[in-house]
């Protein structure tokens, strides 16, 4: 039993790993509480867009004076 003792690092890895699972399952807790409370919410709805095309024909006097 003393030699039990003695690894102190053993006790403190199993207390850390109990600690990581504690705060883990803790955490899953809340957030499933929080997700239930809080109403579901809205995505962004599509907003209608005005879209305008110009068509530029190659034998504009833009282009030619371009090239």
């Amino acid at each position: 039993m003393s030699s039990w003792m003695n690894l102190w690092y053993v006790w403190l890895i199993l207390l850390t790993v109990f600690l990581l699972l504690l705060c883990g399952i803790t955490a899953s807790c809340i957030k499933f509480c929080c997700r239930k409370k809080r109403p579901p919410v809205e995505t962004f709805s599509r907003l209608p867009y005005d879209l305008t095309v110009t068509a530029i024909d190659s034998d504009s006097t833009a282009h030619s004076t371009v090239t």
